[in-house]
């Protein structure tokens, strides 16, 4: 059995019931599912309710509106407790890079707002593990351009890179390792010194800091939003592949 068996009551919490629907492949039901605020009664009318109806339904609209709302800025501040990387393992890295265009970015309903802090929650974890290789990609680029806006910082890390190559020239050209372990220990020391200093000096921090920031930015916001479902291609596109399939099974005469 999926749950353990509760005499006492008939639901299943939250996160077990999502969890079962990750694990059994509905995902679609999983990004569909409206929160668990959908799923109360509506007021009963009471007979002996005094105010009509066209008194109570303003009322009814602006706790409504008023829940929505709160609903919405709870879902938001969740995005600040999140672990993105919960469930992050090295075998998300080793596999195969998922497409940029069907994959990644999706198509326009691959997109919505999710309907509570769980649900955000499993949302940003599993997309993460998902497009784990897509996120590192797009911090290489975001580091790349930033490195190619601030010129300062990139002369410090070649000038560090080359700082390195040159160390590693003259320990193999003089053969430090074997006559001179002791020296090429001291050198190694003193050149990683040298490097702190160029970067800081050229402010490869800054650098660092805003690439991070950006990517990260970027990462937490399309994950949060990101289905868990898989993206289906348009139908015009489903007929035009439909189409060549056809022809290309087709007999030639």
């Amino acid at each position: 059995m999926a749950f353990a068996t509760n005499p006492l009551s008939l639901s299943v919490p939250e996160p077990a019931f999502e969890a079962w629907l990750r694990d059994t492949g509905y995902l679609e039901i999983l990004d569909s599912r409206s929160s668990s605020s959908a799923l109360s009664f509506p007021p009963s009318s009471s007979p002996s309710s005094s105010k009509p109806h066209s008194q109570r339904a303003p009322m009814a609209a602006a706790v409504s509106r008023i829940a929505s709302v709160s609903s919405f800025l709870r879902t938001l501040a969740s995005l600040f407790t999140i672990n993105p990387f919960a469930k992050l393992t090295p075998e998300n890295f080793s596999g195969e890079t998922p497409s940029w265009t069907l994959g990644f970015v999706g198509v326009v309903g691959s997109y919505s707002w999710p309907a509570g802090s769980s649900q955000a929650r499993m949302r940003v974890q599993e997309n993460v593990c998902r497009y784990a290789r897509n996120y590192a990609f797009l911090s290489l680029i975001v580091f790349a351009c930033s490195l190619y806006q601030m010129p300062v910082p990139l002369l410090g890390l070649i000038a560090s890179l080359g700082l390195w190559e040159l160390l590693r020239f003259c320990s193999e050209k003089g053969k430090l390792e074997e006559k001179h372990p002791t020296l090429r220990i001291v050198l190694v020391r003193v050149v990683q010194f040298v490097m702190m200093v160029i970067l800081y000096l050229s402010n490869l921090q800054i650098t660092i800091f805003y690439t991070m920031s950006i990517s990260y930015t970027v990462m937490i916001s399309h994950a949060f939003l990101r289905k868990l479902a898989p993206s289906k291609p348009p139908l015009g596109m489903n007929r035009h592949r439909r189409t060549q399939q056809k022809k290309i099974h087709t007999p030639a005469g």
